[in-house]
């Protein structure tokens, strides 16, 4: 845990993209689940912060795939 701490420290630009990562993915994914009334899935992406795994994972496998643009 601390070899990832100072790497996050020396290189604040590493740090800046995995928020941006975190932050497109997570908004992609609570778009989806709000359009699809998942209120529980919607809850959860913004509780859980996973950097974007869980909100992939939720967009590939619970999104459902009619909603419209």
């Amino acid at each position: 845990m601390q070899n990832i701490i100072t790497i996050l420290q020396n290189n604040p630009g590493l740090l800046i993209l995995i928020i941006a990562w975190s932050t497109v993915w997570k908004a992609i994914a609570a778009w989806h689940a709000a359009r699809n009334n998942q209120l529980g899935w919607f809850i959860a992406l913004f509780i859980i912060n996973t950097v974007g795994l869980l909100e992939i994972i939720y967009l590939a496998f619970f999104a459902k795939r009619n909603v419209k643009f």
